[in-house]
């Protein structure tokens, strides 16, 4: 192949923009690889009806494409203003009232979406709301009002979200809400489900048990964005599938000043884990209004990139901007340019010791072979995905080509970096003829030639999750036939 192939994947948020005739098929004709549904606006018939048309859309296109769902999770607003909006100004008493029955607002007070608020802060506490664009010094708790006084000059408007300074607020991960949506999403068989603003392990836990009892196989992705995520940073990612670093709330509670290097630190503990990593929040956000990314935008895109992350996101860009489709087409080559700067070097000095999986053990054995054999590609038959998983976190230059007989492990598969999901049965075929069977396919569809060397992973013991305990080395010959050249 002489096109470069693009590694790091792109998620795309769905709306009103992408409503419009034939903006979806152009999305994902530009190269997005998962699509996201925003539960917090929309209906869930509105949300599966966008998921079937992305599921009939990539099928004519010979594409597998994930759907994710995301909930909206315990989002603090204020609640709604008489008037729409208000003018605040430095120095002015301002205050929260955390009634049931608390009247429409006004420039002096409005009512809170969590009663429990007033429990949770003390005087000298701030408050940002509007993603930090407004900012409130807590005064005093009087019964149920919450007297501040305005830091910052701002317009407030109707359902703005509102964060505590540093965390600490006790609202649980899971609303009510949420557990009606994994029940929704999980009757649309949506591939991934995001936990919004989880604290713990037990989170992800209590999600995936909702799921699983719905009849869900998704798998489970922790949006960090809360200070308290960062303190059970570990347990988090060894509890999910997928981790989001969700910048918009994570910013806010910890400062702007904190977010780049904590980003790079989630990306480093995802991958040290095995874990799928995503970068999220205003990566291209020009672009909602404009036809062109800002030079910030871009290199902000390629650090991410540089740095290892599975997939780039894009949320207000493609569900409500005026330039979804050159959103994606932009994000696609800013990935491309920076992954030319990007050199494989895999350090095995500090990859993980004490294997306790085989799959495991021979992931890591096919990419030290990989980094010493010139081979054009590395082929896994996998069940669920997961050698690929443990393949991809290797960044190898070979790509991975994962056939798997499994069309939702293939949309999982969908998110990680360097993988390509390919549909194959092996049924009924002994592990050498499935290795023939395989190189012939990528032959016949021009991913390899004659010549080529490839890696070969698979189980002696066929269809079966976690069997994978075999690796071959293999040379394309004439017509396609694979040749050994030796076995693990």
């Amino acid at each position: 192949m002489t096109d470069q192939l693009r590694r790091t994947k792109i998620l795309a948020t769905l709306g009103p923009a992408t409503d419009s005739p034939g903006v979806l098929e152009a999305l994902l004709r530009a190269g997005v690889d998962v699509v996201r549904l925003n539960f917090s606006h929309g209906t869930p018939a509105d949300h599966a009806r966008r998921a079937s048309e992305v599921r009939a859309i990539a099928e004519s296109l010979h594409r597998e494409v994930g759907v994710l769902a995301d909930f909206q999770g315990p989002k603090i607003r204020v609640e709604r203003f008489a008037d729409g909006k208000v003018q605040l100004r430095e120095g002015d008493a301002f205050t929260l009232d955390c009634r049931a029955d608390a009247p429409m607002g006004d420039a002096t007070r409005v009512g809170m979406s969590y009663l429990g608020l007033v429990k949770d802060v003390h005087a000298g506490d701030v408050l940002l709301l509007d993603d930090g664009l407004i900012a409130l010094r807590v005064v005093a708790i009087e019964g149920t009002n919450i007297r501040t006084e305005v830091m910052t000059d701002g317009v407030l408007s109707d359902r703005k979200g509102l964060n505590r300074l540093g965390g600490g607020l006790s609202l649980g991960a899971l609303t009510d809400q949420d557990r009606a949506d994994i029940a929704h999403a999980a009757a649309m068989g949506v591939d991934f489900m995001a936990i919004s603003f989880c604290r713990s392990a037990q989170d992800i836990d209590e999600a995936r048990q909702i799921a699983r009892e719905a009849g869900s196989r998704a798998a489970m992705v922790a949006k960090i964005e809360r200070a308290e995520a960062i303190e059970n940073l570990g347990e988090i990612i060894q509890a999910s599938d997928v981790v989001m670093v969700a910048r918009g709330d994570l910013g806010v509670e910890i400062g702007d000043a904190e977010l780049p290097g904590l980003q790079k630190k989630i990306i480093r503990e995802a991958l040290a884990r095995s874990r799928v990593v995503i970068t999220a929040t205003q990566m291209l956000q020009s672009m909602v209004d404009h036809p062109i990314p800002t030079r910030a935008e871009v290199l902000d895109v390629a650090n991410a990139v540089i740095d290892g992350t599975d997939a780039v996101m894009l949320s207000a860009e493609t569900a409500s901007g005026l330039h979804p489709v050159r959103a994606v087409e932009a994000m696609a080559r800013i990935c491309l340019g920076a992954e030319r700067q990007f050199e494989a070097d895999t350090d095995f000095e500090k990859a993980q010791r004490n294997l306790q999986k085989t799959d495991q053990a021979i992931a890591m054995a096919a990419m030290f072979l990989a980094e010493h054999i010139q081979v054009r590609a590395i082929l896994v038959l996998t069940e669920s995905g997961g050698t690929a998983r443990f393949l991809s976190r290797y960044r190898s230059e070979a790509p991975i080509y994962a056939l798997s007989r499994h069309a939702g492990a293939r949309r999982r598969m969908a998110l990680m970096r360097d993988v390509f999901p390919i549909a194959f049965d092996s049924r009924g075929l002994p592990p050498r003829d499935a290795a023939r069977a395989s190189v012939a396919l990528l032959y016949e569809s021009g991913v390899l030639v004659e010549g080529d060397k490839v890696i070969f992973t698979s189980g002696d013991t066929m269809e079966l999750r976690g069997a994978t305990n075999t690796l071959r080395l293999l040379e394309v010959g004439k017509g396609g036939v694979a040749d050994g050249m030796g076995e693990l």
